[in-house]
């Protein structure tokens, strides 16, 4: 997570140097796309500020989140994404005022370019709301239910097992060589979904790497690896399910 966080920050402000001071104003989406006679309305130089100043603070912040995530401070993780979200939002908004084709030069609507200003403003909003929503879902603890014919992993991936699916379960102190998240989300120490690993194939995770033990159960479908809030959590129902398995 330190290499993401440090290249996609290092990337924003990139990005912002080339719109704000090197004038590349055909980086900016949307405006690239505009036919001539619509970018000759839209004030750049106003609009390359903002977004130049957008990308540092994003850049800024996804900097300072590596830093933190390195020294530990996981949790962190959520709020840097939700930070970035509102902020987006925000800037295309704001930059709907420096296009001419839909603001005068009094900063009023023109006529018949509301749909022209909502529409687009409102599918970003919703992408960011939904995009937000999945990440806090990957960051939740693994929850798991216990019932008469098998138990339930909750959540994002999350699937029942039935007690005559189970070929073995064994507690393990370390993860599997993770090679690669095949359909998965990987935020902080969680990991949710299904990733290549070097000596199990791939594999189901539901785990926060932080707090070992791991349970890992093979069934007729595959491997899941799991664990709870703590390790004594962990241990705790390792050995309900070991019980119930048998």
């Amino acid at each position: 997570m330190l290499v993401f966080f440090l290249m996609t920050g290092i990337f924003f402000i990139l990005l912002g140097l080339a719109i704000h001071i090197k004038k590349w104003h055909f980086l900016i989406s949307g405006y690239n796309t505009m036919p001539t006679e619509k970018r000759a309305k839209v004030n750049t130089e106003g609009l390359g500020r903002l977004i130049g100043v957008y990308c540092y603070i994003s850049g800024g912040i996804f900097i300072a989140a590596g830093v933190l995530n390195a020294l530990g401070i996981k949790t962190i993780i959520i709020p840097v994404f939700a930070i970035f979200l509102i902020l987006t939002v925000y800037v295309l908004v704001k930059a709907q005022k420096y296009d001419g084709n839909i603001f005068d030069e009094y900063g009023k609507l023109r006529k018949g370019a509301g749909k022209q200003f909502v529409r687009p403003v409102s599918i970003t909003a919703v992408i960011l709301v939904g995009v937000l929503v999945i990440l806090i879902l990957s960051s939740q603890q693994t929850k798991v239910t216990i019932a008469e014919d098998g138990f339930q992993i909750h959540g994002m991936y999350g699937e029942k097992y039935t007690w005559d699916s189970i070929e073995s379960i064994e507690l393990m102190d370390e993860l599997p060589t993770i090679l690669l998240r095949m359909n998965g989300s990987e935020f902080g120490s969680n990991l949710k979904g299904y990733f290549k690993t070097r000596e199990m194939g791939t594999v189901k995770l539901f785990v926060n790497t932080q707090y070992p033990p791991f349970i890992c159960l093979k069934t007729s479908t595959g491997i899941s690896i799991f664990n709870l809030n703590s390790a004594d959590e962990t241990q705790r129902i390792f050995t309900e399910l070991s019980a119930r398995a048998e």
